[in-house]
C-alpha cells in the first residue's frame, strides 16, 4: 500500500507542476496522515521535492544554469494559509511591490491573517503574519484589499501622479460596486484617494 501512496502523490505533484507549494493537506484524500508523511519524507529523499519549512514543501523549479530557483513566498504564504484554514492578506513593502507602486522586494514579507501571530524562515527570507482585525480582513484576497496595504505602506505624502497613474490602472478589472464595498473599512484618506482617481462620487 505505501508504495502506491508515494506514487499517488508523485503524480498530483507532478500534475500541479514546478513551482508548486504545498503541505500534508494536500494529500489527505490519499492515505492517512502517516502514510503521506512518508510518502513525502521518500520524495524529500529522493530530491523530488523540497521541505521549506514544517510541513511546507515545494516542488522546486530548476534552471538551467542556477539550478534550483528559490520558492515563490507568495505560494509558500498560500500553502501556509491553506494549511490553517485562515484567509491572509499581502501587507508592507511586498504588497506596495504587487500593486506596481514599488520596485523594491522586500526580504521579510508581511501577511495579514485573522488567524495567530507568527514568522516562518524561508532560506534567508523571513514570512511573517500578523494578525489583523476582521475589518482590516474584510477585503483580503481582493484588489482593493491588497491596494489598501499598498497605499497604507506609502503613506498619505507620497502619491504622486506617477502612482495615481498604476492605481488607476491597478482597478481597471473591478467595478465601482466591488471598489465601494471593499474600500468600506479602509482609512478615510485612502478611500477618498481611489474615489477621486476613479471619479467617484465621494
Amino acid at each position: 500500500m505505501g508504495q502506491s501512496i508515494e506514487i499517488a502523490v508523485k503524480n498530483r505533484i507532478a500534475d500541479h507542476g514546478r513551482g508548486w507549494c504545498f503541505t500534508p493537506m494536500h494529500f489527505s484524500d490519499l492515505g492517512s496522515d502517516a502514510s503521506i508523511r512518508k510518502a513525502l519524507s521518500q520524495l524529500q529523499k529522493q530530491n523530488v521535492i523540497r521541505r521549506l519549512a514544517q510541513g511546507v514543501y515545494d516542488y522546486p523549479k530548476m534552471h538551467d544554469v542556477l539550478g534550483l530557483i528559490p520558492p515563490d513566498l507568495n505560494e509558500v504564504a498560500k500553502a501556509i494559509a491553506e494549511k490553517n484554514g485562515v484567509q491572509i492578506q499581502p501587507a508592507g513593502a511586498y504588497a506596495a511591490n504587487l500593486v506596481g507602486l514599488s520596485l523594491q522586494v522586500p526580504g521579510r514579507i508581511i501577511f495579514l491573517t485573522e488567524g495567530p501571530s507568527r514568522k516562518v524562515k524561508i532560506g534567508n527570507q523571513e514570512i511573517i503574519f500578523k494578525k489583523a482585525t476582521k475589518k482590516v480582513m474584510s477585503s483580503a484576497g481582493t484588489r482593493e484589499g491588497l491596494l489598501i496595504q499598498a497605499l497604507k505602506n506609502l503613506g498619505k505624502d507620497h502619491i504622486d501622479q506617477i502612482a495615481r497613474a498604476q492605481i488607476s490602472k491597478f482597478l481597471k478589472g473591478s467595478n465601482e460596486k466591488e471598489i465601494r464595498q471593499n474600500m468600506k473599512f479602509a482609512p478615510a484618506w485612502i478611500r477618498a484617494l481611489v474615489f477621486e482617481i476613479m471619479e467617484f462620487e465621494p
